[in-house]
C-alpha cells in the first residue's frame, strides 16, 4: 500500500498498455516551447502522465495570507520529485513525483498579500491596509481573518484605495512577478522528463458562487510573457474568452480555461440559459465548447461527478458530497435539486445533449480532470500525506485534528469534509508541454481522487474479445475513438475496449462501471450506471440487479488495509444493452477501488484520537478514477 512520505516510483507498464506504441519520431522544436533537446515520440499515447493544473504559492492573495511561505520555486521542487521543506517546518519529498504542474495563482492580486506582508509599517498610510498588515504579523490565525476580510472587500469591490488609487503600479508589480514566475517555469521543464506550464486561476465570484477557471497554457515565455494573468473583478466568462482569442491572436500560442470546484457554484457554472438569464445562443455554445474542452471534476473541496439529489438510483453518488450541502464558496445557501442540477458534471452532460438537441451545438461536451487546489504549494492528492487545504492544517500542527479540522465532533468542526486531493492523467505521446496540452485539448484526459489506476478507454462498432490477444491499443485508435472522442452513430451497437489497472502502490480494484446518459425520441433525459466488470465475479453474482460491495480489510485501530481482496486489473468489451438507433448519448467509465482509509482516519491514529461515530462513518471510502466520456452522436451534429 501507499507510503504516506515517500512512494515507490515504478509505474506499471506492461506489453500490452505499451502495444502500438513501437514507432518514434523526434519533436520539433517549436512544439517544446522552451528547453534544450530532442525526444523520442511514441506512435499513440502509451501512458497516462500525471499532474495537477491547481496549485496555488505565496504568490496568491489567499494562500500568502493562510500561512505559506513557499513559493513557484518550491512548488515545482517538490512536484519533480525534490525534497523541499514546508511552511511549517516538515520535510517532504515525493520517491514518485509528478509530470507536470500548472501553478494556478489567483490573478487577482496577484502577489498582493506578499507585497502588504513585506511592506514597511511606517510607509503603510491606510488604516485598514495597516491592520491587515498587523494581523498578519501577528499570528496564523490573525492573519487567516485578515485575508478574508480582504477577499470579502474585493468581492463587494470596496477595497482600501492604497490596493487601489495606483493602477500602473499594480500593473507593473503583476508583470513582474508573472515575468519571474515564466523564467522558473522555462528553468524547470525539461522535455521528456518534466513539464511546467503557464496558468493562472480567475476567480470570478458573484456573490460568493464559484465560477473559477484554471486558465493553461501550451506555450513557453517567449510567447505567455506577451501577455499577463487577465483578473476576475468587474468581468464576465465571455470576456476571459475575449482575452484567451486575444493572446491567441497577437502570440499565434494556444490557451484552454478548466472550470473547477463546480459544486459550490450555486449551480450557475452549468446553466441552461445565457449568464444573464436570457436564452443560450449557438455562438454562446460553440465558444464556450472551444474555450472549455475540460473540467475539474474533483478536488479538495469535494467531488463534482453527482449528487444523491440528481442520482437517486446510484449507489456511489455520495461520495466526497457530505459536508458541501451549502453549494456555494462561503457554505452559506443550501443546495436544492434546482441548484445541483448545475453544479455537477454528469447533469452538466446531460444537459449539454439537450441543449445540442435544440441548438446543433453541445457547450458542455467536456473532458475531466482531477487536481488538489492545495494552497500550501505542495502537489500531494493522497491520504496517507495530506498536507492540509492550508498551511494551518499541515501535519506538523500540533493536534491540527483537533485544533483546525476537530474531528472530534461533526458540529461545527470545518475541514473535515476536504478530500485529500485530486490528480490529472492525460494520456500522452510524451511528457512535452504540446503533448500534455494537445491531450487536454482533445479530452484524452481522466481524473482520479489521488490514486494512480491506469485506465483506457475506446468506444467503436466492432470490438471483440479476440482483440485483447492482439494490439489491442492500436485496434482501439485505428477502429475507434479514445476517451475523450466522438461517434457517428451508423445504426448498429456502440462497443467498448475497457481496461483498468490498479495503482501499483495503491489499493486493489473494486469494480468498474459505465455512466451513459442520454436522450430519447421524446427529449427526456436519462442516465444509467452498468456494473461492466467487477473483482471476484464468480462469487460475487448479482442480487437484484446489482453486485454485492466488495468487502472491507481496513483496520479502524491501526489505519491499515490489506489487498486480499479486489483485483489488480479488470477489463472488458462492453456493449450498450440499451441503444437504440439514432440515440445521442455519452459514456464514461468510474473505476472504485476497494474501501481503504481517509486521512482523517489516518490522524485519528497518528494523534491518538478516538473518533466518535459520525466521524467513524467519513473514516473509510473508495477512492475512484473517471474517464472523459465518449459521446455517440448523429451525423448532423458536430
Amino acid at each position: 500500500m501507499r507510503n504516506g512520505m515517500v512512494y515507490a516510483a515504478t509505474l506499471v507498464a506492461g506489453a500490452a498498455l505499451l502495444a502500438g506504441c513501437d514507432k518514434a519520431t523526434s519533436i520539433p522544436q517549436e512544439a517544446r516551447g522552451d528547453g534544450e533537446g530532442t525526444i523520442e515520440l511514441a506512435e499513440y499515447p502509451d501512458r497516462p502522465y500525471w499532474g495537477d493544473t491547481h496549485l496555488h504559492t505565496d504568490n496568491s492573495i489567499d494562500a500568502f495570507g493562510f500561512g505559506v511561505r513557499l513559493g513557484p520555486e518550491e512548488a515545482l521542487r517538490f512536484a519533480s520529485g525534490e525534497e523541499v521543506t514546508s511552511t511549517t517546518g516538515v520535510k517532504a519529498r515525493l520517491a514518485r513525483p509528478l509530470d507536470f504542474l500548472v501553478i494556478a495563482d489567483h490573478s487577482d492580486g496577484l502577489g498582493a498579500t506578499r507585497r502588504l506582508y513585506d511592506a514597511p509599517r511606517l510607509l503603510i498610510r491606510d488604516a485598514t491596509l495597516r491592520r491587515w498588515h498587523d494581523m498578519m504579523h501577528e499570528s496564523p490565525q490573525q492573519s487567516q481573518r485578515a485575508v478574508a476580510e480582504l477577499i470579502t472587500a474585493a468581492a463587494n469591490g470596496t477595497l482600501p484605495d492604497g490596493l487601489t488609487e495606483d493602477p500602473e503600479a499594480q500593473a507593473e508589480a503583476t508583470r513582474d512577478i508573472w515575468t519571474t514566475q515564466l523564467e522558473t517555469l522555462d528553468r524547470y521543464n525539461r522535455p521528456g522528463k518534466f513539464t511546467a506550464l503557464a496558468g493562472f486561476e480567475w476567480t470570478l465570484m458573484p456573490d460568493g458562487n464559484n465560477l473559477h477557471r484554471v486558465v493553461m497554457f501550451r506555450d513557453g515565455s517567449n510567447r505567455t510573457r506577451q501577455v499577463v494573468p487577465y483578473a476576475s473583478i468587474d468581468t464576465r466568462v465571455e470576456q476571459l474568452w475575449d482575452y484567451m482569442d486575444a493572446y491567441a491572436k497577437k502570440t499565434g500560442g494556444q490557451v484552454l480555461a478548466i472550470p473547477h470546484n463546480s459544486n459550490v457554484s450555486n449551480g450557475l457554472m452549468f446553466e441552461l440559459t445565457m449568464p444573464d438569464g436570457g436564452a443560450m445562443t449557438a455562438e454562446y455554445a460553440r465558444r464556450r465548447a472551444r474555450a472549455e474542452p475540460i473540467v475539474e471534476i474533483t478536488q479538495i473541496k469535494g467531488d463534482s461527478e453527482t449528487h444523491p439529489l440528481l442520482s437517486p438510483n446510484d449507489e456511489f453518488a455520495s461520495f466526497g458530497v457530505a459536508g458541501w450541502e451549502l453549494g456555494n464558496l462561503p457554505l452559506t445557501q443550501r443546495a436544492t435539486p434546482e441548484m445541483a442540477g448545475g453544479s455537477y458534471i454528469r447533469e452538466a452532460l446531460k444537459r449539454g445533449l439537450s441543449i445540442e438537441e435544440q441548438l446543433g451545438v453541445n457547450p458542455y461536451a467536456f473532458g475531466v480532470v482531477g487536481s488538489t487546489d492545495s494552497h500550501t504549494s505542495l502537489a500531494t492528492g493522497d491520504e496517507d500525506n495530506f498536507f492540509g487545504k492550508h498551511t494551518g492544517n499541515e501535519p506538523a500542527i500540533k493536534n491540527r485534528s483537533l485544533a483546525s479540522q476537530n474531528l472530534g465532533t461533526r458540529e461545527g468542526r470545518f475541514g473535515w469534509h476536504y478530500l485529500a486531493g485530486g490528480y490529472a492523467a492525460a494520456w500522452a505521446r510524451g511528457n512535452t508541454r504540446a503533448e500534455i496540452f494537445d491531450a487536454f485539448q482533445r479530452r484524452e484526459v481522466y481524473a482520479t481522487t489521488g490514486p494512480r489506476m491506469v485506465v483506457r478507454l475506446f468506444g467503436g462498432f466492432d470490438f471483440t474479445e479476440s482483440d485483447w490477444t492482439g494490439d489491442w491499443v492500436r485496434a482501439g485508435y485505428k477502429r475507434g475513438v479514445p476517451m475523450g472522442g466522438t461517434l457517428k452513430d451508423k445504426g448498429k451497437v456502440p462497443v467498448f475496449l475497457i481496461s483498468a489497472l490498479k495503482d501499483p502502490d495503491g489499493a486493489n480494484l473494486d469494480r468498474v462501471q459505465m455512466v451513459k446518459g442520454w436522450v430519447d425520441a421524446s427529449g427526456e433525459l436519462h442516465e444509467r450506471v452498468y456494473d461492466v466488470v467487477w473483482s471476484d465475479m464468480n462469487k460475487r453474482a448479482r442480487r437484484s440487479g446489482k453486485v454485492p460491495a466488495v468487502g472491507d480489510t481496513v483496520d479502524r485501530s491501526t489505519a491499515t488495509y490489506t489487498n486480499s481482496i479486489g483485483a489488480a486489473e479488470l477489463r472488458s468489451v462492453w456493449r450498450d444493452p440499451d441503444y437504440r438507433q439514432g440515440q445521442r448519448a455519452f459514456y464514461y467509465l468510474r473505476v472504485l477501488e476497494i474501501p481503504t482509509p481517509r486521512w482523517t482516519l489516518y490522524d485519528a491514529v497518528r494523534f491518538g484520537i478516538k473518533l466518535p461515530a459520525d466521524a467513524m462513518a467519513d473514516a473509510v471510502a473508495q477512492e475512484r478514477a473517471y474517464s472523459s466520456p465518449i459521446w455517440l452522436k448523429q451525423k448532423k451534429h458536430k
